[in-house]
């Protein structure tokens, strides 16, 4: 009885890890980034548990092959994996600043559509609108790239606590779902207060403006840290 009530208080742990580590700066200044697009509850939740589910890949993905050679991430490569994420949200930022800044009217009239709506308007010459592969690619690559510079971190800890592999397995799946979901929920609530924020164009742009700067100066400082 004593086993299993420390197994269900262990994976609640786990569960409850994982909800705080997607609340960590750099994973909120990317995850705003993108939500600053188009805000809303429904796209920042799900934003947010794309990112999740990138994430959990990586760090299950890393985890079990560590695990299977019973090894550590080489600090050479975690560190490698540290500044790929502070690349990534200057790129973010960046990106963000300058489709503001480019403006919508920089290149000819296209016919496209919106959730099925089609109409023309004009745009850059490699107009992309955020469909629902561009929304699903882009979260989950992020996420992949989080996930990537903390299973180091997560497997060193999954090695010092537990005992067996399947034990080790098992708490980085369930750091993975509290990840997901905390991710999914704090990204929600933002997409709430970031609509009531950016209800007309010229907020859109300060609210993209404003996201992409912080994702710079998160990355900046992630670099040198």
């Amino acid at each position: 009885m004593a086993a299993v009530t420390g197994s269900l208080v262990g994976l609640l742990v786990g569960v409850a890890m994982g909800a705080r580590h997607a609340l960590d700066p750099d994973h909120l200044a990317a995850v705003s980034v993108l939500a600053a697009d188009a805000p809303g509850a429904r796209r920042g939740a799900l934003l947010g548990a794309l990112w999740g589910i990138g994430h959990a890949a990586a760090l299950l993905g890393t985890g079990l092959v560590l695990a299977a050679l019973a090894a550590e991430l080489p600090p050479a490569l975690g560190d490698a994996f540290e500044l790929a994420v502070a690349v990534m949200l200057i790129v973010l930022g960046a990106r963000a600043i300058h489709r503001v800044l480019r403006g919508p009217g920089d290149g000819p009239n296209i016919l496209h559509a919106h959730a099925r709506v089609s109409h023309r308007h004009a745009g850059p010459p490699a107009h992309v609108h955020v469909g629902a592969r561009a929304i699903a690619w882009r979260p989950l690559t992020v996420g992949l790239v989080h996930g990537l510079a903390g299973s180091g971190a997560l497997t060193a800890l999954a090695f010092a606590e537990l005992p067996t592999p399947s034990a080790r397995v098992l708490y980085m799946v369930v750091f993975g779902a509290g990840s997901i979901a905390g991710m999914a929920l704090a990204t929600g609530l933002a997409g709430i207060a970031l609509q009531h924020v950016a209800r007309g164009p010229t907020a859109r742009r300060w609210l993209a403006i404003s996201t992409g700067l912080v994702s710079c100066i998160v990355g900046v400082s992630w670099a040198i840290g």
